[in-house]
């Protein structure tokens, strides 16, 4: 017989009834050191006094009214966002998807809206992950999301990372845009390098198309910038956020340029629950934190902290471990075991990390995790490592 909840996901059996900073609480009170940040969510870690200050009150005056109307909390939070970024507006919406999905109707709408309807299609990369949709999960190609979905959604191509030439060769005049991760991360965090992130902004340019960020996972201080993309240099004329522009609240976000939102008028787009007053409240709170310069120079300083000592372990632990991929708190440890039986594993050691495309485990922890408590995560990490190697040696 089925479950009551659809049976999509291959959950662990553990139920987390309260969350503290960087732990999280079991049913059986049993504290778990959490190095996933409900997969790059977390941000700020759990009940930051900050973010449930800010959503009690809004929680007390007023929760939803849909975009019929002005939202004095989204103009806030758009401003913000515009006054750290490139873009010069903002669409909101609930979901990383969701921003994806804006952010490909806005680049085809550019075209449209220029006279050239047929230039509509989206070269990505292979590897790559957009969101779930059919239309997103058509633009990643991949087998393992596509597989019984079709028709899929046409309009999109996908070419190798890191490869500039492979993406120079694909375009032509159908081409309205390209869309990249800065680093891939369900793909098993595969960074793209400075240099092909800078050529792709000049090849756009020099080729006149639009450029599309996915910052969903990378965003809001994951990387130890703001957005991942300021490491290059490169600004795109489109990116999507989301994860943790909310800190745990779901909320996402489609930025532009206001050269690339030319077509997007009165009527091409809509959400009824996107930027609403409690979802923006929270939003503004966690974007006030992490946009600081002092607090983005202490994630970095703690990420190459937690990378050095991870640097020593995966040395230690050969038959375990082989490299480790990321930037800041974006991290991907390649296993040469079974990642699955890793994060598995993990468990016994009240640490949770996150699985991922090519055999990686990912630590994403929140990004103001202390010293102390990345000491810890390596700890369990260490000693995570040490019974799968007993378990091999056996």
């Amino acid at each position: 017989m089925i479950s009551s909840v659809l049976p999509t996901y291959a959950r662990a059996s553990h139920a987390f009834v309260r969350g503290e900073g960087s732990w999280l609480v079991d049913e059986e009170g049993h504290r778990f050191l959490d190095a996933g940040g409900g997969i790059a969510v977390s941000v700020l870690g759990h009940a930051h006094p900050e973010l449930v200050k800010a959503l009690k009150k809004q929680a007390d005056l007023l929760w939803h009214t849909s975009n019929l109307y002005r939202i004095p909390n989204q103009e806030r939070l758009a401003d913000l966002l515009v006054e750290h970024t490139f873009a010069d507006t903002v669409f909101f919406t609930n979901s990383g998807t969701e921003a994806t999905e804006a952010a490909v109707k806005m680049a085809r709408k550019y075209w449209h809206f220029h006279g050239n309807p047929d230039r509509n299609v989206i070269i990505a990369l292979k590897d790559s992950f957009h969101g779930r949709t059919t239309t997103m999960i058509s633009a990643s190609g991949s087998a393992k999301l596509t597989e019984g979905f079709s028709p899929l959604t046409p309009g999109f191509q996908q070419v190798p990372p890191n490869e500039i030439e492979e993406v120079a060769s694909a375009i032509d005049d159908s081409t309205a845009a390209v869309m990249v991760e800065p680093i891939l991360g369900e793909g098993g965090i595969k960074p793209l390098s400075d240099t092909f992130l800078s050529d792709l902004r000049q090849l756009c340019d020099d080729r006149d198309i639009l450029l599309i960020m996915d910052e969903i996972q990378t965003g809001m201080g994951r990387t130890g910038k703001l957005f991942a993309h300021e490491w290059s240099g490169a600004a795109p004329d489109i990116m999507a956020i989301a994860k943790g522009i909310g800190g745990g609240f779901p909320l996402g976000a489609c930025l532009a340029t206001e050269k690339a939102a030319a077509g997007m008028v009165t009527g091409t787009h809509g959400s009824t629950y996107g930027g609403n007053p409690l979802a923006c409240a929270v939003g503004t709170a966690v974007m006030k934190i992490v946009s600081d310069q002092d607090f983005l120079a202490g994630v970095r300083r703690r990420a190459g902290y937690l990378r050095q000592r991870l640097e020593a372990v995966v040395a230690t632990h050969p038959k375990i471990f082989s490299e480790i991929r990321g930037t800041g708190f974006m991290l991907g440890v390649k296993c040469r075991v079974n990642n699955g039986d890793f994060v598995k594993a993990g468990y016994d050691q009240k640490l949770l990390t996150v699985p991922a495309g090519d055999n990686v485990v990912r630590l994403l922890p929140p990004l103001n995790i202390s010293e102390e408590e990345l000491a810890e995560a390596v700890d369990r990490i260490e000693r995570t490592a040490e019974c799968l190697e007993s378990s091999c040696d056996g």
